[in-house]
């Protein structure tokens, strides 16, 4: 007999407990499980056909660039270059790179294994893990769905900027102009700007001054956001079996992209600028703590933890997947994807740096000229090779030092520029502002710039999608999982609600919303969620168990680097980032940037008190199933058994002894016959036990002994020993 080390009461339905048998046993999960339905009466009901009805991945491939699409998102293109501009380029890659070891493939891994092993979502995962800590799995929902909701707003912002793009030239190019009753003129309120600045916030967003100001929608972002609901409700209809479909295509296509832009933007006069300054290492700034608190937001974030997306992904794996080289390989492609996107950027940065510089230095080179007419400036002071019809930068900064150095006190006056590349990558540009900013201003100075705009834009839809496809798997597997409803109708009722609340972020003033959702729906929550998962498998469960599991799941013991990390390092660092966190959120103003109309410029905000109870109620609402559901377990508020038949009471536990000799033992759940060799099985209420309240059980032909679960309502038995369960 094998005797078992029992543990904490599980209750799950007999469908669900089947479907967790390990590989070996297909043969059980193909026979059939009598079940008496009705009350009072003991007449054998319908056999119950169990199958393993999960889907599955067709191929490893198509695994890999579903979690690949899920972790490369829009970040990488424009949250990971802000990054690496602001804390000192090529030095920020050392912190990022120490900090997605110590912490972003050991969690990455932890989610991976839960999900393959236990094969649920996120909510069935941790109720298996923990009941007490099964709020974790729907507090990941919740942020995955205000996830959800304004990061599909940015892709139908994306397909707006697609659409616009079919047409020479762009409608970004210049700037508009406006007639008067005797004058045609330019927009003021481009004029004061740019041209690209003015098309972002008023042509396409028509933005309000404030968040208070509503403005009612904007049909042409609401029709935007439609398309972009409707692509992935198409894409989700079906599971995976429909997303794969498409994975190939928006995983693989940013790369093309960024490829295509890559070679270009290398052979653009001025693009060396751009990634020089990437890579000289300001190491001043790496020994900063913001510079590392930063690195280790980004590396949580850019693997997708939390949200369940993973978790999903790997729970329709093998459960011999060799999950802990998906482990390290995502996250690593992750990060190359990084730098290539980087490159990209600051390449183009470069050029568009170069622009801007070439033309102050025209302009002020006029200046120059006119002082020299004028006699402002004597034209003794100009070296005789200077050339003011062909000036280089290096001859126009020449000039400017010795006007600066004869001039003196009166030099101000001038309003002369020095017009330097690196004051323009300097300026720090991040998320919507250099996708829909700096880099479409780049691309009006591209040759055959509409062509190159419409990858552009495809390529931020294409890595949009593939990141939502894992936040919506993230929403329905685990609702499917646990309400056993159609997967179909669930991705339809989600997307459409997700589009009816996502209107608010289409008003006139939904930018501002998406800024809000940006702050404090994701941030907090997530670090505590992934802390509590961290705590939940280290300390709840047992890493030493966990790390059993694995092996018996892979085949093979993973490395022993992953216990020290998971049960020491990595709490130690996530419990310091959310202390850091929390500290820089209430030592930052909560606020916004508006856009000014009259200065044609942005100025910040403070939230108003109703924004700031809509703030406050994202972080709540996100973390308030956690607490919920363990005090619900702890006083036993409600009834998990339901009195359902199909619910199965049984003790989980691991093999403690397993005797050579079983012959003989009437008691022996598992028998060294196969199941042809034994009459056909007839076990009592001593095996099979129903829950109180439900009628008698008397059989379970299933065809064979062995079920690898101990399934008795013990509190019926308290005197049994265990030898004779």
């Amino acid at each position: 007999m094998i005797k078992k080390e029992l543990e904490d009461e599980v209750i799950e339905s007999a469908k669900d407990l089947l479907s967790n048998e390990d590989a070996a046993d297909d043969a059980f999960k193909k026979s059939e499980l009598t079940v008496d339905v009705q009350k009072e009466k003991h007449t054998d009901a319908k056999g119950l056909n169990i199958k393993d009805e999960r889907p599955g991945w067709n191929n490893r491939l198509q695994y890999i660039l579903a979690q690949v699409g899920f972790s490369v998102g829009l970040g990488n293109v424009w949250r990971f270059p802000y990054l690496c501009q602001k804390n000192g380029g090529g030095a920020y890659l050392l912190p990022f790179l120490i900090l997605l070891v110590m912490i972003g493939i050991p969690l990455f891994f932890l989610e991976l294994a839960v999900g393959q092993r236990i094969r649920r979502g996120s909510i069935g995962v941790w109720n298996y893990i923990s009941p007490k800590l099964g709020g974790i799995g729907f507090a990941s929902c919740v942020v995955s769905l205000f996830v959800g909701l304004y990061y599909n707003v940015i892709i139908g912002w994306s397909v707006f900027y697609f659409s616009q793009s079919f047409q020479y030239p762009l409608p970004w190019d210049q700037c508009p102009l406006v007639k008067n009753a005797t004058h045609t003129l330019v927009e003021p309120e481009c004029e004061k700007s740019s041209a690209t600045t003015y098309y972002w916030y008023r042509k396409a967003l028509d933005v309000s001054s404030s968040i208070s100001e509503s403005g009612g929608l904007n049909w042409k972002m609401t029709i935007c956001l439609l398309v972009a609901w409707a692509m992935v409700c198409l894409a989700m209809i079906k599971g995976i079996q429909s997303s794969v479909k498409i994975v190939y295509f928006s995983s693989l296509s940013p790369y093309v992209v960024l490829l295509c832009f890559l070679v270009r933007t290398l052979f653009l006069k001025g693009s060396i600028y751009g990634i020089r300054h990437m890579f000289t290492p300001q190491l001043d700034k790496m020994l900063e703590p913001q510079a590392w608190r930063e690195a280790a937001t980004q590396v949580f974030f850019a693997l997708g933890l939390g949200f369940g997306g993973v978790i999903a992904f790997s729970s329709y794996n093998k459960r011999d997947n060799n999950c802990q080289f998906d482990a390290m390989l995502v996250p690593l492609i992750n990060f190359f994807t990084s730098i290539l996107a980087t490159l990209v950027v600051f390449a183009v940065l470069g050029f568009k740096a170069n622009v801007i510089n070439e033309q102050c230095i025209e302009e002020n080179t006029k200046m120059i000229e006119t002082f020299l007419k004028m006699g402002s400036i004597s034209q003794a002071i100009i070296p005789p090779h200077i050339n003011f019809s062909a000036i280089t930068a290096e001859d126009y900064h020449e000039v400017y030092d010795i006007i600066k150095r004869v001039k003196g006190e009166e030099f101000p006056a001038l309003n002369l520029q020095y017009c330097h590349v690196e004051d323009e990558l300097n300026k720090e540009i991040q998320g919507v502002g250099l996708a829909f900013i700096a880099f479409t201003e780049a691309m009006t100075h591209f040759p055959l710039a509409p062509f190159w705009s419409v990858l552009f834009f495809l390529m931020l839809i294409n890595l949009g999608l593939s990141s939502m496809f894992g936040v919506i798997e993230g929403i329905i597997t685990p609702v499917v999982d646990s309400f056993k409803v159609r997967k179909d109708l669930v991705t339809v009722i989600c997307c459409f609600l997700a589009f009816c609340i996502g209107l608010m972020f289409v008003q006139r003033s939904g930018n501002y919303f998406v800024t809000m959702f940006d702050d404090y729906s994701a941030t907090l929550p997530l670090l505590i969620i992934v802390i509590f998962e961290n705590i939940a498998v280290s300390f709840v469960y047992g890493t030493d168990k966990f790390m059993e599991d694995i092996r018996d799941m892979m085949g093979f013991a993973p490395y022993r680097y992953y216990y020290y990390l998971w049960k020491y390092s990595t709490p130690i660092v996530l419990l310091s980032l959310l202390i850091t966190t929390t500290v820089n959120m209430i030592l930052s103003p909560p606020g916004y940037d508006a856009w000014n109309k009259d200065k044609a410029s942005k100025e910040f905000l403070k939230f108003p008190a109703w924004a700031m109870v809509i703030c406050m109620s994202l972080v709540i609402l996100a973390l308030l199933p956690i607490p919920t559901v363990f005090f619900i377990r702890c006083c036993n508020l409600k009834d998990n058994s339901s009195g359902n038949l199909a619910s199965v009471a049984y003790k989980r536990g691991r093999v403690l002894k397993e005797p050579v000799n079983s012959e003989g033992d009437d008691a022996s759940l598992i028998h060294g016959k196969i199941p042809s060799e034994m009459s056909s099985p007839n076990l009592g209420k001593n095996i099979y036990r129903k829950q109180s309240g439900s009628p008698t059980l008397d059989t379970a032909p299933n065809g064979r002994y062995g079920i690898g679960y101990l399934m008795a309502d013990v509190a019926d038995m308290p005197d049994m020993p265990e030898s004779d369960l």
